[in-house]
């Protein structure tokens, strides 16, 4: 199979789909790779190190798309991107589709078959969604404190407090995995950490596993008591390929001190809050209602190699099982793979995404017949 690998164009996205390393591999069982020249370099990949590996270096996006007939990327696919698809091709990414219904109508309309890494589930688990849900969640306590800071609008609290002060206030909307890394690093600065969460049996892991946090049920009550003496609030809801839930109103926003920050790990399935809306890491926050709202929507391209690293770690396999066996084939292999698929032949075929934005969906096994 010919294999491309775009450069990554969402404003200040650094990450590329593949490290050089794995590149080799897929060479080795017989497929073409083709690199859009300059797209490892934001991850400190040059593209003689993908050459040394057996890639093909494409002078732009026009010549991978057009050569290619699986692309792997990164990010959503962009406008610009959307038009370069076709219904041959097979594309691999994050979509987060639930976010969005113009890229949704707009990815289904190209006909090709697009699947998601994060609805890609294995034993109720998110493999190819952890690496970077485990990123965005220790960013969001070293942003959130950054932001506390009083040179940028915060509330002049040091989370960790000192001798014969209190420590800062955290508290983190969800035990999943962006939430624990998030208490992980929180507690580990020395702030007052507590986290929300609604599975019992969840709960009572975090309460053996995470010493120096609290658990409490994940209510708007319990939440609404919390905020006015938070410092800091991360949100950390994952519904898996549907939207994310509106847990923080308006109001309850108001409830918080000025100056406390808000991040919303959330914000690429649309965010927890009512006040959320997507920003970048060249301007990443914005202020309602006296709070600091950090919404970036890609936080871990921040760290880009660390990130890219992470990211095809758990991409490898499936990337190679696609390109082996193409879609269905590989679905056969590992029924998995149906769940990764969102749209195919002009149909949606994720029921979650079908709910947030009122589209049929269909079977995905019968729109890959």
């Amino acid at each position: 199979m010919n294999i491309g690998i775009p450069k990554e164009i969402k404003a200040q996205e650094h990450r590329v789909s593949m490290i050089p390393g794995s590149i080799a591999d897929l060479v080795k069982h017989g497929h073409r790779v083709f690199v859009e020249t300059g797209a490892g370099a934001g991850s400190s990949y040059s593209d003689d190190h993908y050459r040394a590996m057996g890639a093909e270096i494409l002078p732009d996006a026009d010549a991978v798309f057009s050569t290619a007939e699986m692309i792997v990327k990164v990010k959503e696919p962009q406008p610009e991107e959307i038009a370069r698809l076709q219904p041959h091709h097979l594309l691999f990414t994050y979509l987060h589709l639930a976010a969005s219904k113009p890229l949704t109508e707009a990815l289904i309309a190209t006909g090709c078959t697009a699947l998601a890494y994060e609805t890609l589930e294995v034993n109720h688990r998110l493999p190819l969604l952890e690496p970077m849900s485990e990123i965005a969640g220790r960013m969001s306590s070293i942003v959130g404190s950054y932001h506390l800071a009083k040179h940028n609008g915060g509330r002049g609290t040091l989370l960790g407090g000192v001798p014969g002060v209190a420590p800062g206030r955290v508290v983190v909307i969800g035990g999943g995995t962006a939430g624990v890394n998030a208490a992980r690093v929180a507690t580990g600065i020395g702030a007052d950490v507590t986290i929300l969460e609604v599975d019992f049996e969840r709960m009572r892991f975090l309460d053996i596993t995470m010493s120096g946090t609290h658990t409490v049920y994940s209510s708007e009550a319990n939440l609404a008591e919390l905020l006015p003496r938070v410092d800091l609030v991360i949100g950390a809801v994952l519904v898996p390929g549907a939207k994310a839930p509106k847990l923080i109103t308006r109001e309850m926003l108001k409830l918080m001190q000025p100056g406390s920050v808000f991040v919303d790990i959330a914000v690429d399935q649309g965010g927890c809050a009512e006040t959320t809306r997507p920003t970048t890491h060249q301007a990443p926050t914005f202020v309602e209602e006296d709070v600091i709202h950090y919404c970036v929507a890609n936080m871990p391209g921040a760290y880009a190699r660390t990130a890219t690293q992470a990211l095809n770690n758990v991409t490898q396999r499936w990337i190679t099982l696609l390109a082996d066996h193409g879609v269905a084939g590989a679905s056969r292999i590992r029924k998995e793979v149906l769940g990764a698929v969102n749209c195919s032949g002009g149909k949606l075929t994720c029921p979650p995404v079908g709910e947030a934005h009122g589209i049929p969906v269909v079977d995905a096994a019968a729109a890959l017949e």
